[in-house]
């Protein structure tokens, strides 16, 4: 159940980053302290056939503030919908993400339907400890450092069960209330495959680092509104 928060009062919004990434992605954005306190949840290495509702039970154990805000990115966004729903939230925003399995890709469909996921490298990817060196050109060079500094969960467990729980999602309506931020140029998640969403024009998967003014300058109003 979603409640609207009240002006005067100091609201604590809850940061869960996008697969294998680290809390440092929100390290741009900066809310007013006065009407805001800001926590971030790591991710956790998932147990063996961990169900993603037992692990979000757990993330929800990082949340010690009673009807908080909730906002996830990418995965991330999925993990908050599967939290809200054992907490009260005020309010639950998702950013670069998807409110319900229909809104997935047919690339993701098709994996799905093959379990193909099964068979992707994540060990080579917990292997790679320079990106930059795999990367040709300068601006390769700048993507790869990037994807070094905030994708540093690169553990095999939590890959292979992170990516089965993405293509395997099965929720089929979207949560009353939920606020959806998306960018027109997101190629993870098409926004062509996205219903009802706040589009940030130009804005790409990575949005919240590479435009975290937008986001200081919306996401109050967007919280309170």
């Amino acid at each position: 159940m979603l409640k609207i928060p009240s002006m005067k009062e100091v609201n604590h919004v809850y940061f869960v980053p996008g697969m294998a990434a680290d809390v440092s992605i929100f390290e741009f954005i900066n809310l007013p302290k006065e009407r805001y306190k800001t926590h971030t949840i790591p991710w956790k290495i998932p147990e063996k056939d961990e169900p993603i509702g037992d692990y979000a039970k757990r993330m929800c154990k990082e949340v010690l503030h009673k009807e908080c805000i909730l906002i996830g990115v990418s995965f991330g966004g999925i993990m908050v919908q599967e939290m809200s729903k054992y907490l009260n939230v005020k309010k639950l925003i998702i950013i670069s993400s998807v409110k319900n399995k229909y809104e997935l890709p047919k690339r993701m469909w098709l994996v799905r339907k093959t379990k193909a996921y099964k068979l992707m490298p994540t060990s080579l990817v917990s292997k790679i400890d320079n990106w930059e060196k795999l990367a040709f050109g300068d601006f390769a060079k700048k993507r790869a450092a990037l994807y070094q500094k905030y994708l540093s969960v690169n553990d095999k467990t939590y890959l292979d069960w992170a990516i089965e729980k993405i293509v395997c999602w099965d929720q089929e309506e979207s949560i009353e209330g939920i606020v959806h931020i998306h960018g027109d140029k997101d190629i993870v998640f098409p926004i062509s495959h996205i219903k009802e969403c706040i589009t940030v024009e130009k804005g790409t998967h990575v949005m919240i680092i590479n435009r975290s003014r937008w986001f200081n300058k919306h996401l109050p109003e967007i919280i309170e509104n």
